[in-house]
């Protein structure tokens, strides 16, 4: 790494929802600045106007906001360099691309979509290995490069459309040094001459991208692999222009792949196996299709975060729990794999288990409220943290809690039949009725008082363990799930436990 300030921008297209992909790329950019004490730009790359969908951008904000990606410099915060949304920049990219061909470096293109695809039929005809607009086929197409200086002039002023297209050499080795890949290298014969400014007035995202990042003195490009096929003419055009010294470092993200390692992730993936790509809800503008998010799928940012930052990269240790600070001073690109990464949900679940586990009684009990409220259940707070302690092991997110606990808001109105007919027997009303007598005699009805009673009443009974606590369950609950039998019974009171018990020995029938 050179000397220059730390300055790293992410610069996502607002066409649509972030995926969580496109967070893992702003959050390693997030991290690598935070870690050389350096700057983290949101640049809106919105130069596709016809790929816009309305509502992105305040999506891609608000994702970032959640998952606690603080902006050093954006469309909110301001900045020295702004404006930072290219649309609001539009003006100043016609100047650069001007000066390209100014030097040689770029030419006027006024090829129709007609000529451009019989361009392509001919040399599927001839069937050639490259069918693209390059330095071979390019004298044979309408532009600055085979018309006359006065046929050129002639097109502008009768505003023909026409496009500004990169004249790359022929012949040329392009090899660039990156970050996370090492040594890279591309031939000048197998790319084509990409469009850099479009009929409409805007630049293509090549020439925005590369200004902008001079401009707002970017010191290192970290992008996913998609866009590795890009980075030569980037390099060009940042010698092109005269900027080679002062060029950023490249860093080619590994990708996200799906479950089972072949091809990219995608929302497709997330609607098959049932698991969300963005960080939040999303509801398309013009379909009105909703999205999952892992906000709303109740999963904690910080899970989040931990989550998708080891995907392609880990801090060389064994722990998986890691907090923002954590990964920060942490985080190395040279840690980044170079290899795609495959994403599991299940783990994703994992990462949420730990992080509610975690997570203070209080603040939990407060959250299973808001489910119990629109339930239309009151309790006592003190008595919900209570029924978290019992539970939060037992789940991974706070909208498991109701699944769990249920039993200790409503009395069983059912019993399970499959539970029915294993556990209770024959003789079990008379046990269960023996067990309850001694249980009214009980003074202190906690699970130390119940535990010494019970294992008396086992022993002077001789009576299986079984035999007594399954029935017992089945009683207070319903089912044969749940904490420990004696935890539910203190929890539930000695009047509850007693009528649920006496009401399980009335009605449940083999």
């Amino acid at each position: 790494m050179d000397n220059r300030k730390v300055r790293v921008r992410f610069a996502p297209s607002p066409t649509g929802p972030l995926h969580m992909g496109g967070v893992r790329t702003a959050l390693f950019n997030y991290l690598f600045a935070k870690k050389n004490n350096g700057q983290f730009i949101l640049r809106i790359e919105d130069t596709d106007q016809a790929r816009f969908v309305e509502g992105a951008e305040d999506y891609i904000i608000a994702s970032l906001k959640w998952c606690g990606i603080q902006i050093d410099e954006g469309i909110e915060e301001g900045g020295s360099y702004g404006p930072y949304r290219q649309s609001d920049r539009k003006e100043l990219y016609k100047e650069f691309a001007e000066n390209l061909i100014n030097s040689g470096d770029a030419y006027y293109a006024f090829d129709t979509g007609e000529e451009l695809e019989a361009m392509r039929e001919r040399l599927k005809e001839e069937k050639s290995s490259v069918q693209q607009y390059n330095a071979l086929t390019r004298g044979n197409m309408r532009n600055s490069l085979t018309l006359s200086e006065e046929e050129t002039k002639k097109l502008l002023k009768e505003n023909v459309p026409y496009v500004i297209r990169f004249k790359l050499q022929e012949n040329e080795e392009v090899i660039v040094e990156d970050i996370i890949r090492g040594t890279v290298k591309f031939d000048t014969n197998q790319l084509d001459d990409k469009v850099l400014f479009k009929s409409d007035g805007m630049p293509t995202y090549h020439l925005a991208n590369v200004v902008d990042d001079h401009l707002m003195k970017i010191s290192h490009v970290i992008r996913g692999e998609e866009w590795l096929p890009s980075l030569p003419l980037h390099v060009l055009l940042y010698r092109a222009f005269g900027w080679d010294e002062t060029k950023p470092e490249f860093a080619h993200l590994p990708l996200l792949l799906k479950p089972n390692g072949k091809g990219k992730l995608s929302k497709r993936d997330g609607d098959a196996l049932g698991f969300p790509v963005f960080p939040l809800e999303w509801t398309d503008p013009k379909s009105g299709d909703v999205s999952r998010g892992y906000r709303e799928d109740g999963y904690f940012p910080e899970s989040f975060v931990n989550m998708i930052a080891l995907l392609g990269w880990n801090p060389g240790t064994e722990e998986e729990i890691l907090s923002m600070r954590d990964l920060t001073n942490s985080f190395e690109l040279e840690k980044v794999h170079k290899a795609g990464a495959k994403f599991d949900h299940e783990k994703a679940k994992w990462f949420n288990h730990k992080y509610l586990s975690n997570t203070a009684d209080e603040k939990l009990a407060k959250a299973f409220q808001l489910i119990l409220k629109e339930k239309e259940i009151k309790v006592e707070d003190s008595f919900v943290i209570e029924i978290v302690k019992l539970i939060k092991e037992r789940v991974n997110f706070v909208s498991d809690f109701w699944d769990q606990s249920y039993f200790f808001f409503q009395a069983p109105t059912e019993y399970d039949k499959k539970v029915v007919k294993k556990r209770w027997k024959e003789d079990t009303p008379k046990i269960l009725s023996e067990l309850k007598k001694q249980l009214e005699e009980l003074e202190n009805f906690d699970q130390s008082s119940l535990e010494i009673l019970i294992q008396s009443f086992l022993e002077g009974k001789e009576f299986g363990m079984g035999q007594v606590m399954n029935p017992f369950r089945l009683t207070l609950v319903g089912a044969g799930i749940g904490p420990s039998v004696l935890e539910i019974a203190e929890l539930l009171g000695k009047q509850e436990t007693l009528n649920r018990l006496q009401t399980g020995i009335d009605n449940i029938k083999r």
